[in-house]
């Protein structure tokens, strides 16, 4: 792919333009001379995670992240069954069951996760809010997660992420599964007193995270 279309497909997400990514996706695969897979590979996977670091940065603001992320996944919705009448398939990361704890209805901060979470490879189940912990358990059974990610804004909620761990524990399913947990209260003490594997304080922090706890599993299952 030559620079020049690869940097305007990039900047048409950066810049959350809809129009004008699905305009030059089309051409492309008109061409017939790009492979559909290198579009995401070389252009689209490297521009937002180009917005999720800005974002992070505090050089952009969240409706510009979204934007980014509704283009980028309005491209990838014309592209996805390009591969799959030619049996290819873009590899998922992880799956990741996704959820605000019993008794919490707060949903702002999970849902910008999961949106960064999607645009950078990973299947997430979103299962909202004020979720019980047989819920979250038994959706990452039913899909057979890799992530259970644990979303609470107020202290007296927060305790109900440990109820998920602990019903875990019980069920002799806490190894199956990286816990992770986040929210304005959440921090790396409390994670490791509960034995969660990790935590986060911005969206792109447990996007990575999430990577790299992924990549170590992966990595010892070898």
């Amino acid at each position: 792919m030559n620079e020049k279309i690869k940097d305007q497909l990039k900047n048409a997400i950066i810049g959350g333009n809809t129009e004008v990514l699905l305009k030059n996706i089309d051409k492309i695969i008109r061409s017939k001379k790009e492979d559909p897979l290198k579009i995401i590979q070389d252009a689209m996977i490297p521009a937002i995670r180009n917005v999720g670091d800005m974002f992070g940065r505090g050089e952009i603001f969240l409706p510009e992240m979204l934007m980014a992320a509704e283009t980028f996944q309005s491209g990838m919705k014309v592209i996805e069954p390009k591969l799959i009448d030619s049996g290819r398939r873009i590899e998922k990361i992880g799956k990741v069951v996704f959820g605000t704890v019993l008794n919490d209805i707060h949903e702002i901060g999970k849902n910008i996760v999961i949106t960064l979470m999607r645009t950078h490879g990973f299947e997430v189940y979103d299962i909202g809010a004020n979720v019980s912990p047989i819920t979250f358990v038994e959706k990452a059974k039913d899909v057979g997660a890799d992530i259970i990610a644990m979303s609470a804004l107020m202290t007296t909620t927060m305790t109900y992420q440990k109820d998920v761990i602990d019903y875990l524990r019980e069920e002799g399913e806490r190894d199956k599964y990286i816990i992770l947990v986040g929210g304005g209260p959440v921090d790396n003490e409390w994670a490791e007193k509960i034995g969660a594997d990790g935590t986060s304080d911005t969206a792109p922090g447990a996007v990575e995270l999430a990577e790299r706890l992924i990549l170590e599993r992966k990595r010892e299952a070898r």
